[in-house]
C-alpha cells in the first residue's frame, strides 16, 4: 500500500508548494481532538489507543537538537498574527513520528469491551512482531536519517512532513511496516494498514476556525514560514520504535516491559 521511493518524494514535494497551502487551507476543519471546558478553553478531548512510534522528544535525547528547532518552529506559528484559537499546540514533549498506526478511538474501546485480554493479546502480538523484524534479513544496519521538507497543512492539523535522506532509509521504514500490518495475528485482532505512509510530527491542531479568517493570507504566511526549513533541514535520526497507549493527543506512555526495537 505504501509508496514506492520516488512516489513518496514527488507526493511530499507537491504537497509543501505555496499552491498547495492555497488549495489546502480551504478545507481546514475544527479537530473533534480538542474540545471547549465550560470556561470556553479547549482542551484536550479522550481520545484512546495504541500505537507505534519513535521515542516522545521528552525521552529522545539523540534527537534534542532536532526537537529544539521543531519546538522554536511551533512557537513561530504561535506568533502568527491570527485568531489564537485557532492554532491548538501540543505539548513539545509529546513530538514523535508515528511508525505505524494501530486502534484508536472507538473501535478501540469497542475490542476492550469485547475481550477483555485484549491489551495483553496486543500488546504479546506486538513483541513477536518486533522480534520477526530483529531477524529479518531485510533488516539494514544502516542509520534511518530523515529531514524537514516543510510544514504540512492537513485538514484537522498543522505538521511538518519528513523525507529520508537516502532509500535505504526509507525502505528500512516501509519493511517495518510491512511486517507490522502483514501479520496475521494483527489482523485477527482488528488492525489493518489504513494509511500510506507520510512521515510527519504533528505540531498542533485547529480549534476555532472564524468566518473572518483571512484564508489566503493564512496560507501565505504558512508559505512564508516555509522557507527557513530550504537547504537547513535538521537531521532526524529514527533509532528506536515503541509500542506506546495513549488517552488523548498530549501524552504517550508505555510500561519498561513493553516492546521496542533499536534499529
Amino acid at each position: 500500500m505504501d509508496d514506492d521511493f520516488q512516489t513518496y518524494l514527488n507526493r511530499l514535494a507537491r504537497m509543501t508548494l505555496p499552491e498547495a497551502y492555497q488549495a489546502q487551507v480551504q478545507n481546514i476543519q475544527e479537530s473533534y481532538k480538542f474540545q471547549k471546558a465550560a470556561t470556553g478553553e479547549r482542551q484536550a478531548a479522550s481520545f484512546p489507543g495504541y500505537t507505534i512510534i519513535t521515542p516522545p522528544s521528552e525521552e529522545d535525547t539523540k534527537n534534542a537538537g532536532f526537537y529544539k528547532q521543531l519546538q522554536e518552529y511551533q512557537g513561530q506559528l504561535l506568533n502568527l498574527p491570527i485568531n489564537p484559537q485557532l492554532f491548538l499546540p501540543i505539548p513539545s514533549g509529546s513530538f514523535h513520528l508515528t511508525l505505524a498506526d494501530l486502534i484508536w478511538d472507538s473501535a478501540y474501546l469497542d475490542a476492550i469491551a469485547r475481550n477483555p485480554d485484549y491489551e495483553s493479546d496486543l500488546r504479546s502480538c506486538c513483541a513477536k512482531i518486533f522480534a520477526q523484524f530483529q531477524q529479518s534479513p531485510k533488516r539494514e544496519p544502516s542509520p534511518i536519517r530523515f529531514s524537514i521538507l516543510g510544514v504540512m497543512l492537513m485538514p484537522r492539523a498543522i505538521a511538518v512532513c519528513l523525507v529520508p535522506q537516502e532509500r535505504s532509509s526509507y525502505e528500512q521504514i516501509l519493511n517495518f511496516r510491512r511486517t507490522t500490518y502483514q501479520n496475521s495475528q494483527l489482523m485477527g485482532l482488528g488492525i489493518e494498514q489504513n494509511y500510506h505512509l507520510t512521515a510527519h510530527i504533528t505540531l498542533g491542531y485547529f480549534g476555532d476556525i472564524t468566518p473572518d479568517l483571512d484564508r489566503k493570507k493564512f496560507a501565505e504566511m504558512l508559505s512564508e514560514l516555509n522557507q527557513q526549513w530550504l537547504g537547513n533541514s535538521p537531521e532526524f535520526l529514527v533509532h528506536r520504535a515503541e509500542l506506546r497507549k495513549f488517552d488523548d493527543m498530549t501524552r504517550y506512555y508505555r510500561e519498561p516491559d513493553w516492546t521496542a526495537i533499536d534499529f
